[in-house]
């Protein structure tokens, strides 16, 4: 659902799964007004998290610049093992 409000940004309702744990947590936070609200919250760690990701992009591209460039392939595939990251492969579909 998008909506506009007094022509400021537009934003975005969507539905997301907390661990039990983690939604508590986040009661307990809003409860002790330690945080608006838990959208309040998840919209400033989304944001945190944004920023960080492309911090690490920005480093990562200047790091592959002083090296040599973009990774091969074989190089990916490397780092991809070592770091646990396994590309989805397409499955085959079985025959009925």
């Amino acid at each position: 659902m998008l909506s506009m409000v007094n022509g400021m940004a537009t934003t975005t309702k969507l539905t997301i799964t907390l661990d039990d744990e983690q939604f508590t947590a986040l009661k307990k936070l809003v409860a002790a007004g330690r945080t608006p609200s838990v959208s309040g919250f998840v919209r400033k760690a989304v944001a945190v998290a944004l920023n960080d990701a492309a911090g690490w992009n920005q480093m990562l591209d200047e790091a592959l610049d002083k090296s040599g460039g973009p990774m091969t392939d074989a190089e990916r595939a490397w780092a991809d093992n070592i770091l646990g990251h396994h590309r989805p492969t397409a499955r085959k579909r079985k025959r009925a």
